[in-house]
């Protein structure tokens, strides 16, 4: 097994990838280009979905940023170009879109790295062989399920659940002690407080939505890890590496791949999310039918979105290794 070099990575551009899919020509017969030609044939009913159902709403929403939009008697809707209004309203006079925005980013970023960490170790974990080991899996992806709409649905209509929540939280407050807040001060007391000690708090107190979040980065991760060649493990027994050493230099390397495949997905569930406040903010003027307003401040999130996702591939991309299979 050999790593590919930088150069043999560069000499792949446009034009490789253009006759990847062109039959009778010296790329078109590559280990690359068939694995390029089956991730096409799997994403496809994907693009073709995009295509069919999400392109056209797509577009319109983006002419929407840029008219004054009302709803007709009787059905339909009338546009009126105001050319980057509905854009200025988004910055400069709306009173929370760019409070919340500014709120919320870097707690879903930190959310997002805790996630990683959390789903790797736990991978690391399930992929030791122990009794109960499927069991174990299963429960680890339990909350993948739920999130998709049971327990949403159970958070919000069970009576029971907010009876006990609100229980809950009469107990918290009239108790008077925040535990999370009472170490911080304690912490700050002594002189120990600092930025650290802000983010790791910010990961306790969030450490629901992390776990619910981190079931499909776990089943990722963990495909990896089984993929890995046991015999490489006994040649480094052999050289005399420590569990330390092998995790380093074999499984961390070999499972990097599927680190930027989970950083992306991540980091789009997490600014996807409908309970963040930005979005609370966009639904808010959605019930008012200010769609012009709503379309300006969806395409300024995206755009945010996009441009993190930007910055963490560049970054993870640099330590990523890839292999010739």
């Amino acid at each position: 097994m050999a790593r590919r070099n930088k150069s043999s990575r560069e000499r792949w551009g446009f034009r490789e990838s253009i006759l990847t899919f062109i039959p009778g020509n010296s790329v078109y017969g590559t280990m690359r280009s068939r694995n390029a030609r089956h991730g096409v044939m799997f994403i496809l009913p994907f693009i073709i979905g995009f295509l069919v159902f999400m392109l056209k709403p797509l577009i319109e929403s983006l002419i929407m940023t840029f008219n004054d939009v009302n709803l007709i008697a009787g059905g339909g809707m009338s546009y009126r170009y105001i050319g980057l209004d509905n854009y200025k309203y988004a910055f400069t006079v709306d009173p929370y879109f760019n409070q919340r925005l500014v709120e919320e980013i870097p707690r879903m970023l930190i959310n997002s790295v805790a996630t990683l960490v959390l789903s790797f170790v736990i991978a690391v974990i399930l992929n030791q062989n122990f009794k109960g080991r499927t069991l174990a899996r299963a429960i680890f992806f339990l909350p993948v399920i739920l999130s998709s709409g049971v327990l949403p649905g159970i958070e919000s209509q069970n009576e029971f659940y907010n009876m006990m929540q609100g229980i809950s939280d009469q107990v918290a407050n009239s108790s008077g002690v925040n535990l999370s807040q009472s170490l911080q001060d304690l912490l700050a007391v002594s002189g120990m407080a600092s930025g650290v000690f802000d983010v790791l708090f910010q990961m306790i107190d969030a450490i629901y939505d992390i776990v619910m979040a981190s079931g499909i980065q776990i089943v990722v991760f963990l495909s990896g890890l089984q993929a890995i060649s046991p015999s490489l493990y006994e040649a480094a027994d052999v050289e005399g590496c420590t569990a330390w050493e092998a995790f380093w230099k074999i499984t961390f390397p070999m499972v990097s791949p599927l680190l930027l495949v989970n950083a992306i997905y991540t980091i789009i569930d997490f600014f996807m999310k409908n309970d963040n406040r930005v979005m609370e903010r966009i639904n808010e003027l959605w019930q008012r039918l200010e769609f012009g307003h709503v379309s300006a401040m969806y395409w300024i999130y995206f755009a945010v979105a996009l441009t993190f996702i930007g910055i963490v591939t560049v970054i993870i991309s640099r330590g990523v290794h890839y292999y010739e299979d």
